[in-house]
């Protein structure tokens, strides 16, 4: 990004704004200056909403004005609600028929989106929207058409659905795909492609993710047509107010009795733990049961329902502590997160920025723990060059630093 960026980019550096641009914008100090539909403006403010945030004040007008977008903006800024108000002040309710499609890569950041999306329309009368994901009995056998104005899902679901003519997708003037590089990653594009073929050939594109590898722009340059595009300044990569430190374990098999010294401070708030393998969270999360702790876990073999059950209760707080896959390191809100730790380092460096992202969220501050054996301390410092960012060894007085963090 950073060769992408020097030629074709202009940093702009209004109240310090960590993005960069490709072309002059209008920074929206006020949802007031919008010029929204006053049901709309009610809602935002209803869900607490002040002022914009950073990527709110630069994306959501060129989002009203019909321009494709590609935004770089990290999880806790504000970027689903972005594109969701850009996107409600498009649709047309006096209209039957779908206008928007959002797609998210997971169910769990689906159903999210579907939940700020109701909560954010409150007041807009007669519109309507949907969630669409596959793992649940009450999606599976849809067999009518679904009209809904704005429709939510996962690419699968998606694009079975549209291939089956149970979505009529051919008015759709608006397709946000968000955590856009795992959405067009492999796995799914080929769903991708075959959802954008059945939509107009002019809707509106607009791509949203927290990292933007150099890559991905050949294939985000051919699904848009000239695009404003928002773009985290490499030296902004990090969210500010999460301190970041590490644990040199020396080996693998001694993490388990770090972490058990860890516990009892973690649990003071609400901490997520990061595994890397499904099985080894289902061996950590029972080792910690019979120590007489009580976290839970949470995995892309559970069912739908037993994954939307733990994400609930772990928001109201009911659950302190989970242990995780990364079926959750993208986009999930959870704004009481005030510590990460990562038992098992991710398998890929974009992911780490994710996975820290759980805390820090809103500008809140906020503790990534990094537990390292003696092969990976120079992993540690990769990352610490990677996003001009400090990670230090963990200090002896942890409980001190994680009540500091829930004042």
């Amino acid at each position: 990004m950073g060769e992408l960026v020097n030629e074709t980019f202009q940093q702009k550096t209004e109240n310090d704004s960590p993005y960069i641009l490709n072309e002059d914008l209008e920074f929206i100090k006020s949802f007031d200056d919008l010029n929204l539909k006053n049901e709309l403006l009610k809602g935002i403010f209803s869900y607490g909403y002040v002022l914009p945030s950073p990527i709110q004040e630069l994306a959501i007008k060129p989002i009203m004005n019909g321009r494709d977008i590609i935004a770089q903006s990290q999880s806790g800024t504000g970027k689903t609600a972005t594109f969701i108000i850009g996107m409600l002040e498009k649709i047309d309710v006096t209209k039957n028929e779908t206008q928007a499609i959002i797609i998210s890569h997971t169910r769990e950041l689906a159903i999210q989106t579907h939940n700020v999306l109701k909560q954010l329309s409150n007041y807009i009368k007669d519109l309507s929207y949907s969630l669409t994901i596959g793992g649940s009995k009450k999606n599976k056998f849809i067999n009518k058409t679904d009209n809904s104005h704005i429709i939510v899902g996962t690419p699968g679901r998606l694009c079975d659905l549209i291939g089956k003519k149970l979505i009529d997708s051919s008015n759709v003037k608006l397709m946000i795909i968000d955590e856009a590089d795992e959405v067009l990653s492999f796995s799914f594009q080929e769903q991708v492609k075959e959802i954008i073929s059945t939509i107009p050939k002019d809707a509106q594109m607009c791509l949203f993710s927290a990292t933007l590898p150099d890559e991905l722009f050949e294939l985000t340059d051919k699904l848009t047509n000239n695009p404003v595009k928002i773009l985290l300044n490499e030296d902004n990569i990090t969210l500010d107010g999460i301190k970041q430190y590490y644990i040199n374990v020396q080996k693998d098999n001694w993490k388990y009795d770090t972490l058990v010294d860890l516990y009892g401070c973690i649990s003071i708030g609400q901490s997520i733990i990061y595994i890397n393998n499904k099985n080894k969270a289902d061996w950590l999360v029972e080792e910690l049961i019979q120590n007489n702790f009580s976290p839970a876990t949470i995995h892309s073999n559970m069912t739908q329902q037993e994954r939307q059950q733990i994400m609930e209760r772990f928001r109201s707080g009911d659950i302190r502590v989970l242990i995780a896959t990364d079926v959750i390191a993208r986009g999930i809100d959870v704004q009481q997160v005030s510590v990460v730790i990562n038992y098992d380092m991710p398998k890929e460096s974009e992911t780490y920025i994710h996975r820290i992202g759980r805390s820090g969220r809103f500008g809140r501050k906020g503790l990534a723990i990094n537990l390292v054996n003696s092969k990976q301390v120079g992993m540690i410092k990769y990352l610490e060059k990677m996003y001009n960012t400090t990670i230090e060894p963990l200090p002896n007085n942890l409980k001190q630093l994680i009540e500091d963090e829930l004042e």
